[in-house]
C-alpha cells in the first residue's frame, strides 16, 4: 500500500514540475500576435473553403495583415466588397477582381454519348479515372460520379439524373475552385460571370480528331473552325482539334452558335440568333425562243 502511495505522489510531483517548466518556456518563447488578425478573420466569410489558397480563413487573415502588398490575395466567397472592407480597415489597396462562376465544359449527355461499358468499382471519379478512360468512347468527358458535388461546400452543384452531368447553380457558386481541383478530367473551369447569368462557351474538352469525336459523342467539338471564322472579335481559337472561347474577348454576339455543326457551343441565358435564310439560287435566264424557219421563197414566174 505504501509503495502505491509513494508512486502516486511521485507522479503528481513530476506532473506539477513539468507544468511549471512548460509555463516558463511558453512565457519565454511567447510570440505576440497582431490583434488585427482576429478582426480581419471576423470580416472574412468563415467558409474555410481553401479558395484563397490557404487552409482556412485564419491563414488568409494572417497573410492579409503581414503583407504590405495584398493585390495577389483574394477571397472568392466574400468577393470584391469583402476585400474592399478589409483593405480599408488595414489601410492597404486591394485589387479588384471580376466575379466568376464554375462552368461544366462537357455536353456529352447520356443520349448524345452512349455508354459502352459499366464501371463496377467505387463510385468516385478519381478512382475511375485512375483505372480506365470511362464508360463511353470519349476519354475526355465527364465520368458522372459526382466528386465535384461532394466537395462543394455551398450546394451549388448537383448531378442531373437525365443527362448524367453536373449542373452549376450560378447564384450559389462562389468560385472557390474546389470542384475544379476535384475533377480528374479537368472539364470544370472558372469563367467570367456575366450579368443575368449569361454565357457562351464550348461544352467540350476532347482533343481527338473530328471523326473520332463524332463516333464517341454527337455533341463534341470537331475542330472545324467555322466558329472562329464567324467571330468578329477574335475571341475563338482552335488548338489541338478543339475550339475555345475566351471569356475576356467574347461579346456574347452569338454568331458562333449558329455556325457550329454539332451544337458543341453552349448558350445560357439567351435565345439563339435567328438563322439567316439561304439566298435562293439565281434563276437561269430563259432561253431565247428558237427562230422560226424562213418561209420558202415564192417561185418566180417564168419569163415569157
Amino acid at each position: 500500500m505504501e509503495v502505491l502511495l509513494y508512486t502516486i505522489l511521485t507522479l503528481c510531483a513530476l506532473g506539477v514540475l513539468a507544468a511549471v517548466i512548460l509555463y516558463f518556456v511558453a512565457q519565454k518563447f511567447r510570440v505576440e500576435e497582431d490583434p488585427r488578425i482576429d478582426e480581419v478573420e471576423k470580416m472574412l466569410p468563415g467558409a474555410n473553403c481553401g479558395g484563397c489558397g490557404f487552409a482556412g480563413c485564419r491563414g488568409m487573415a494572417d497573410a492579409l495583415v503581414a503583407r504590405d502588398d495584398i493585390s495577389a490575395l483574394f477571397c472568392p466567397v466574400g468577393g470584391g466588397d469583402c476585400m474592399k472592407a478589409i483593405a480599408g480597415y488595414l489601410g492597404k489597396a486591394a485589387a479588384e477582381k471580376e466575379p466568376q462562376t464554375a462552368t461544366v465544359r462537357c455536353g456529352g449527355t447520356c443520349a448524345k454519348r452512349p455508354r459502352i461499358n459499366t464501371f463496377d468499382g467505387a463510385k468516385s471519379c478519381a478512382v475511375a479515372s485512375s483505372l480506365y478512360a470511362g464508360q463511353t468512347a470519349c476519354s475526355f468527358g465527364c465520368l458522372g460520379f459526382g466528386d465535384c458535388v461532394d466537395v462543394c461546400s455551398f450546394g451549388a452543384l448537383t448531378i442531373d439524373p437525365e443527362t448524367g452531368l453536373p449542373v452549376v447553380d450560378p447564384d450559389k457558386c462562389t468560385a472557390c475552385g474546389a470542384c475544379v481541383k476535384a475533377c480528374p478530367k479537368a472539364i470544370i473551369e472558372l469563367r467570367k460571370k456575366w450579368p443575368k447569368n449569361r454565357a457562351v462557351y464550348v461544352s467540350c474538352v476532347s482533343k481527338d480528331k473530328g471523326a473520332a469525336v463524332m463516333k464517341a459523342c454527337k455533341a463534341g467539338c470537331i475542330g472545324c473552325g467555322k466558329c472562329a471564322k464567324a467571330c468578329a472579335f477574335d475571341a475563338i481559337r482552335v488548338e489541338n482539334n478543339l475550339a475555345y472561347i475566351d471569356p475576356q474577348k467574347c461579346k456574347l454576339c452569338r454568331k458562333c452558335v449558329n455556325e457550329c455543326p454539332t451544337g458543341a457551343i453552349c448558350l445560357v441565358g439567351m435565345e439563339p440568333l435567328p438563322k439567316e435564310p439561304k439566298a435562293p439560287a439565281a434563276a437561269k435566264p430563259a432561253a431565247a425562243p428558237a427562230a422560226k424557219p424562213a418561209a420558202p421563197a415564192a417561185p418566180k414566174p417564168e419569163e415569157k
